[in-house]
């Protein structure tokens, strides 16, 4: 019988009477249990024999002595753990009964303001019947805010600014100057994000988040002021001015530049002033605003391709926790100047969710990513080395703006057109300039390359909900690439005959995705794509070589409405390095959250660059205005190529006409996608509610009973569309093949697709064997002749492949012929049971 001890002591019955270790061997024993915890009966005798102290030890109690320790070890863990957990929920529960209050006042506020407005408006209604009542009338004119006059900006000044600034701030983070309201879809927990809410009825766009994060207060505003480092869209900020206030505190003038998410709109930029500071309760704040009408002080002038945005108070609240990290709240407030954009796009600009999305979420993303990097080091998304692994994605994300916004500070001029604007080229002569990039070109790029060409264009899509679209292209690749140069397209372009499009060289021999990292919410993925089988010209097609890209993905979480969805890939060389130059093209798809929709649903419109801009907008936005309930997008693409500068004309043309070719797969694609084409009734992935898919519902359930001799689902009973619904959410991976010579997949269920990784779009293109190893096939080809005689097959546990290469583990698997109503044979239903990706 064994007893746990305390300092040392060991419980052991024999003769009746304790055994007490000495404090030697508890620290034999202690550094014993450090190599192995869990040491074999073989183990221990042999630590017996190796350590003379303990020869007087029995094994017997050597086990019990280890089972002591490993329990003691676990209920240590187990009790720090919660320890944890409740420090997190009474951090967090505080935070709640803090926004709790505020709401209080919030209500208490609106209730005041719409009893004011109530007798208001009746004394306007007496004062227009009485006319003699000029003091009630003249009461109910708008108060219009005098303009300030030019400010002082001496440091004196500026201080003065930067308090109103805190004041302005602190009222919006934790008081009741602006109306917020819970931001749609996000719940706070302890497991959340956060608490995220969105403006209501002020001027600009404005969003407001508050969460918890385990680094102290210091280190999340370092974070937090390295803007660039965090904020995809951000190009630069500069700090121009740093002054020290009597307080501790610190005022710094700032230029910060953002990119412009499409080719249809310019950058913004800003003007600001930051001020750190200490509150008197130790909480640590990080507020900014523009600065304007400021006098005998630093301005920045306009910048050419940009637009002057301004920024409303907003900023950071960072308070410590007890028991370690840090309580925040973070409020983005801005008006984006909606006037300089096409009307189409102005939702973009004009939104809180947006704001939400794209910076505030963004932030707090940010740190509880770092956060967990620190209090576990080893098991994170981002792998063993997550800082470089960050890096990457970053170079990736901001090379591709680089290349779509294409400033000429960068060494960027655009290029004539071919009498059609559906298409840019920007050529850079000098790409040294490009951030991140040096052409040197010594990982196997030729070094004659002495130029860099961009293709870029945007598109509105109708109907099509970015996520779905982006999983097609990135599952599907060859559906829209050509191989012959894409798979070459930033290293360099060899210009000849092989290189046009139309004169393929060879094709995809296949593609296979090799995760890298990915965030902790699974909201973006680092990734490896080797292309197989490659020919990049007539000498290479005898023996072709795999390519590599390095891919970065980003919103493809269909539940995740409204994000952006990015594809951006750059061709790396096989033994890729840290410092590897990345040329990156690809994909960014964009929601407009507007009331206003296409005429035609299915339609995919070509948004041109000269679009006319201006306060009234886009003239012939109305051409997009149609029926509500559509979902709406904008895709932009820009494709990057590598060249000798002397073949600059041949080049253009290609890229010209090779992204032209991508525009075209891609409203093909996306009119493929649209509900209407799939009859979808619960999302594009379901197929509820189409009769066809219903019957073979039925036809599935019915010959299985016929064949095996039991229900496959409990509520085979049903109407048609019940028993879809069941099919569809079948924990095991349901699909259906055609009984041609090349059997190909026709319908899947739910965890069918996820299987395959695949859409039910995209599953026609996959064949039955495709998904098999060898010896899979092999069982297959035995199989296949008693599934057409006898009816059915029980196949045995293997494993299989998913579109993307992937393998997956089943169980055992189930094959039946599916009959019709003339009890023909329809199909073949496969059913993996048990199945997992390895």
């Amino acid at each position: 019988m064994a007893m746990s001890c305390k300092d040392g002591k060991l419980g052991s019955l024999d003769n009746g009477k304790y055994v007490r270790y000495t404090p030697e061997q508890v620290e034999a024993l202690e550094r014993l249990y450090h190599e192995c915890p869990k040491p074999s009966s073989i183990r221990r005798q042999q630590l017996i024999r190796e350590c003379p102290i303990l020869s007087n030890i029995e094994p017997k109690q050597i086990k019990v002595w280890f089972q002591n320790r490993r329990c003691r070890e676990k209920q240590r863990k187990e009790a720090s753990r919660l320890q944890a957990v409740n420090r997190k929920l009474t951090a967090m529960n505080k935070l709640l009964m803090e926004e709790n209050d505020r709401l209080q006042k919030q209500v208490s506020q609106l209730v005041y303001e719409n009893g004011y407005f109530r007798q208001h408006t009746q004394n306007t209604t007496l004062a227009t019947k009485d006319p003699s009542c000029e003091s009630v009338v003249t009461s109910g004119q708008h108060h219009v805010t005098p303009q300030h006059p030019p400010r002082d900006a001496s440091p004196a000044g500026l201080l003065s600014i930067a308090e109103e600034t805190l004041a302005e701030f602190l009222s919006k983070a934790t008081g009741t100057a602006v109306e917020w309201v819970q931001m749609p879809g996000m719940k706070p927990g302890p497991d959340s994000i956060g608490i995220v809410a969105i403006s209501h009825g002020c001027p600009g766009v404005a969003a407001r988040a508050c969460g918890l994060v385990g680094l102290e207060p210091t280190r999340v505003a370092e974070l937090l002021k390295d803007k660039p480092s965090w904020f995809r869209d951000c190009r630069a900020v500069d700090v121009l001015n740093v002054l020290p206030t009597a307080n501790g505190g610190t005022i710094e003038l700032l230029y910060m530049q953002l990119y412009a998410p499409t080719t249809l709109a310019p950058a913004r930029d800003f003007w600001l002033l930051r001020y750190t500071s200490v509150l008197e309760d130790g909480s640590l704040v990080v507020c900014e605003r523009s600065l304007k009408n400021t006098q005998n002080g630093p301005s920045m002038p306009a910048v050419q391709h940009f637009v002057r945005a301004e920024m409303l108070p907003s900023g950071y609240l960072i308070r410590p926790c007890e028991g370690g990290g840090s309580i925040i709240h973070i409020v983005d407030h801005m008006d984006l100047e909606p006037w300089s954009v096409p009307e189409v796009l102005r939702p973009l600009y004009e939104s809180s969710t947006v704001l939400a999305q794209k910076t505030t979420m963004v932030a707090l993303r940010q740190l509880r990513q770092i956060a967990q990097e620190v209090s576990q080091s080893n098991v994170t998304g981002w792998g063993r080395r997550p800082a470089a692994l960050r890096a990457l994605s970053q170079r990736l994300s901001r090379g591709f703006n680089e290349a779509l916004n294409g400033f000429t500070d960068e060494g960027w001029s655009m290029m004539g057109n071919d009498g059609m604007d559906d298409v840019t080229i920007l050529v850079n002569s000098s790409p040294d300039k490009l951030m991140g990039l040096n052409l040197s070109f010594a990982n196997g790029f030729p070094s004659v390359s002495n130029a860099v060409l961009c293709a870029k264009a945007s598109m509105l899509l109708q109907n099509v909900p970015p996520a779905i679209l982006l999983r097609f292209l990135r599952e599907h690749r060859s559906e829209w690439a050509d191989s012959s140069i894409d798979a070459y397209s930033a290293a360099a372009v060899k210009v000849g005959p092989c290189s046009l499009p139309g004169s393929r060289v060879g094709g995809f021999g296949g593609q296979v995705i090799l995760p890298l990292a990915h965030t902790i919410e699974h909201e973006e993925f680092l990734e490896v794509i080797k292309l197989e089988g490659i020919a990049h010209s007539p000498e290479d097609a005898i023996m072709p070589r795999d390519v590599f890209l390095l891919q970065l993905c980003s919103g493809m979480d269909e539940n995740a409405v409204g994000t952006c969805a990015e594809l951006i890939f750059a061709p790396i060389d096989a033994s890729f390095a840290d410092d590897a130059p990345l040329l990156p093209s690809g994909f960014r798809i964009i929601p407009l959250d507007s009331g206003k929709e296409a005429s035609s649903p299915n339609r995919t419109l070509d948004l041109a660059s000269a679009l006319e801009i201006g306060p009234a907008g886009n003239r012939s936005s109305s051409d997009y205005s149609a029926n509500s309930g559509c979902v709406r997008s904008v895709m932009t693409i820009a494709f990057e190529f590598a060249f000798e500068s002397h073949m600059q004309e041949h080049v253009a043309s290609m890229a010209r006409q090779y992204v032209r070719s991508i525009i075209s797969s891609v409203q093909r694609v996306a009119l493929a996608l649209s509900p209407s084409h799939l009859s979808s009734h619960a999302g594009l992935r379901t197929p509820l509610g189409t009769p066809e898919a219903q019957t073979l519902a039925r036809w599935i359930c019915q010959s299985y009973r016929v064949y095996m001799g039991v229900d496959l689902l409990k509520s085979s009973s049903e109407g048609g569309e019940a028993i879809l619904k069941t099919l569809w959410h079948h924990s095991d991976a349901i699909m259906c093949c055609s009984l041609k010579a090349l059997p190909v997949f026709t319908f899947a269920n739910q965890a069918g697709l996820d299987m395959l990784e695949t859409t039910l779009v995209a599953l026609q293109d996959i064949s039955l064997e495709k998904i098999f190893d060898d010896h899979g096939r092999k069982t297959l080809c035995t199989e296949f002749p008693q599934i057409m005689q006898q009816g059915f097959a029980c196949l045995q546990g293997g494993i299989c492949l998913s579109s993307m290469g992937r393998p997956v583990s089943y169980e055992r698997a189930v094959a039946w012929k599916v009959l019709n109503e003339e009890e023909n044979a329809h199909c073949i239903c496969f059913m993996f049971v048990n199945w997992s990706f390895v």
